[in-house]
């Protein structure tokens, strides 16, 4: 048997993002714009960690990974970062994730905040940044983004999925409609990863979309944007893109020609309380509901995980050392903690 060298020099660190500049419409140009910008990521659970992933192989320059919670066992199954030990030893995402990404792009600067966002952080987390990207799991925050996004004029890109649907939009200050837009009020009670279950595929669907898009902006190419609202149900196969330029209103509060930014203010704040001298938080929406409780009861007690009592006035379900009572108001009382940031991760994860 005959032996030869290898002739030439190995791959160097200059050949990391060869295959992606020699995509045309994205190029060397693209490239360096995308090594100079910094981007946001609120939420590092299946979305988040998705497009952290995307956006640190390809090379963005600066990442901010903010997430209040924990990796447990059911995150596994979707949450691309994490790994068994994360798990077990009850590590922060953000941590996780941050830990992970460094190894994977050592060039990437990754900041790892574990903190409830709020109006304050997001004040402060926003500066400096691009692009925000949304990976949450509530409209309160998402809201929250909207406004200060248009506040400081900086593009966010929204996305959500559950079960085998997804959806996604590109907001663009002073362009596109905004999501009060789109939205008016908060939805309460709506559908969550946790009360019907999520399929991997939809969330590697709305991470592809957001994630190209935000290469689109970040490279210096908002004129190849997609400009519509994309919605999909992998499972039934239907796949939309729907035009909501028309739904820009002038008179809106939050991108109109006099904006006062609602979410930014107390009255639009979801409201939480520690109940004097019990193990409970309070937590009200910041818009007064009217909550179909016999579908919340059926929507709990679907779940294997929990027992569930109800009665015209509300519903209880508990889980492992926690008790969520929801009243027709909106109110829903989380007993078994005094701990807000617990609180509303346990409400985010069963109410939407």
């Amino acid at each position: 048997m005959r032996i030869t060298e290898k002739s030439g020099a190995e791959p160097s660190q200059s050949d990391r993002y060869s295959r992606q500049e020699r995509f045309a419409p994205f190029g060397p140009t693209g490239q360096r714009r995308l090594a100079s910008s910094h981007v946001l990521i609120l939420g590092v659970g299946a979305l988040g960690t998705g497009i952290a992933e995307t956006l640190v192989r390809g090379g963005v320059g600066t990442v901010s990974l903010v997430d209040r919670d924990y990796v447990e066992w059911s995150n596994l199954q979707r949450q691309q970062l994490f790994q068994e030990s994360d798990a077990a030893q009850r590590c922060p995402k953000a941590i996780a994730a941050q830990r992970r990404l460094k190894d994977i792009n050592s060039e990437t600067v990754i900041h790892a905040h574990v903190l409830d966002v709020g109006v304050e952080e997001l004040e402060e987390l926003i500066q400096g940044v691009d692009l925000m990207m949304d990976a949450t799991d509530n409209f309160d925050t998402r809201l929250l983004m909207n406004d200060m996004a248009l506040k400081h004029r900086i593009p966010w890109i929204y996305g959500g999925c559950v079960g085998s649907y997804g959806v996604t939009y590109t907001f663009l200050p002073g362009q596109t409609p905004c999501l009060h837009c789109l939205m008016g009020t908060v939805p309460f009670g709506g559908e969550t990863c946790d009360t019907s279950g999520i399929i991997p595929q939809a969330v590697q669907m709305v991470t592809a979309n957001q994630t190209t898009e935000a290469f689109k902006l970040l490279g210096g190419y908002p004129e190849e944007l997609r400009g519509k609202l994309l919605s999909f149900d992998l499972w039934k196969n239907e796949y939309v893109a729907i035009a909501v330029d028309r739904l820009k209103k002038a008179n809106c509060p939050s991108c109109g020609s006099q904006p006062t930014y609602p979410y930014l203010s107390v009255s639009h704040r979801q409201k939480t309380d520690i109940l004097c001298g019990r193990e409970t938080v309070q937590i009200r929406p910041a818009n007064r509901a009217h909550l179909d409780l016999a579908e919340i009861a059926d929507r709990f007690a679907a779940l294997s995980e929990g027992n569930v009592e109800w009665n015209s006035y509300l519903v209880s379900f508990s889980v492992d050392e926690y008790r969520l009572v929801v009243f027709a108001d909106g109110r829903v009382l989380i007993h078994g903690t005094k701990d807000v940031a617990k609180a509303r991760s346990l409400y985010h994860r069963y109410l939407g």
